[in-house]
């Protein structure tokens, strides 16, 4: 089997290229911006701005995959709301040309449209744990975009029978995150602090929002086994099923640190908009693959607190 990742340099990608090389054996070719940087062997590496629907055309007949992960995209809520017209871009206008150019093939590989949890926005709460059905009411930039690449995906499914399957992805965490997001950004900050490169303030945003996070070397064995198993045209949430607050995420990171640090909210890190809880129900995931979660949360807090330690070390 050829699998295709579009958008590998990013941090999903890395975990993904590892876990099929390892666990499928694929041929796999990915594609990144030309001012990236993959490290990975047994893999094709190919540079790609999916802006440029030609370039996407050309390389999809070059390589003529029987999977797509369409992993790029804008991922930052943050960033979204400071960059909303890049994040429309790469999350809707990059995804359209992305599936326009699989229209255009003579055959029908199988595509995974990577959403987010994001997308179902204000729950109720006795919306909550949020299923695959419920409505979606964005609360941010990102979230909007990825609520449109959605519903584009099933148009595009349904209107010409394309094979795609969707995902809702919640939040992931692990080594190797941007301190864009959340848990990467305290770990970073705690590991400064203990080398002494910082005072011993943590700078925090919203503490009470409760969000759904996964270990990244779990999410990306759910993708796998989406693109394999997932029906045609289906969204399916990814998750661990279970929110938990910033404030018990930053409580367990503190509790492994090796100094003492006081706690103080930056308002720069406050969101125009913040939904107070995202959970998912994922029930549908497990019926149609068996999927579980593996990794617990504190181990992969553990994990990444270790992985900033290494790399403030080294820098």
């Amino acid at each position: 089997m050829k699998a295709l990742i579009i958008g590998g340099a990013g941090f999903v990608g890395g975990y993904l290229m590892e876990h099929i090389s390892r666990d499928y054996g694929w041929s796999i070719t990915v594609t990144k911006l030309e001012n990236e940087i993959i490290n990975q062997e047994n893999v094709s590496i190919l540079n790609l701005n999916i802006l440029d629907k030609s370039a996407v055309v050309s390389l999809l007949n070059e390589v003529r995959p029987d999977y797509v992960f369409h992993l790029a995209a804008q991922s930052s809520v943050s960033l979204s709301w400071k960059n909303p017209s890049l994040t429309v871009d790469v999350n809707i206008k990059g995804s359209i040309n992305v599936l326009d150019a699989v229209r255009e093939l003579n055959y029908k590989p199988r595509v995974l449209l990577i959403g987010s949890g994001e997308e179902y926005g204000h729950i109720l709460p006795e919306e909550t744990p949020i299923k695959e059905n419920n409505a979606v009411r964005p609360g941010n930039i990102y979230a909007a975009t990825k609520a449109c690449q959605n519903m584009i995906g099933k148009i595009y499914s349904d209107a010409y029978q394309m094979d795609i399957v969707m995902v809702r992805a919640f939040n992931h965490i692990g080594p190797k995150q941007a301190p864009l997001f959340v848990v990467a950004d305290f770990c970073k900050q705690v590991a400064e602090i203990e080398k002494g490169l910082r005072e011993p303030v943590i700078k925090v945003g919203n503490l009470s929002a409760k969000r759904d996070f996964t270990d990244v070397r779990d999410v990306v064995r759910a993708y796998t086994s989406l693109i394999e198993k997932g029906k045609t045209g289906e969204t399916y949430n990814v998750g661990s099923g279970r929110a938990v607050s910033i404030d018990d995420i930053l409580k367990t990171i503190l509790s492994h640190s090796t100094t003492d640090i006081k706690v103080e909210v930056d308002k720069e890190r406050l969101r125009p908009v913040d939904v107070p809880i995202i959970e998912a129900d994922i029930s549908k995931l497990r019926e149609c693959t068996g999927w579980n979660r593996h990794i617990p949360l504190e181990n992969t807090i553990k994990d990444t607190l270790e992985y900033w330690r290494n790399q403030v070390h080294l820098s």
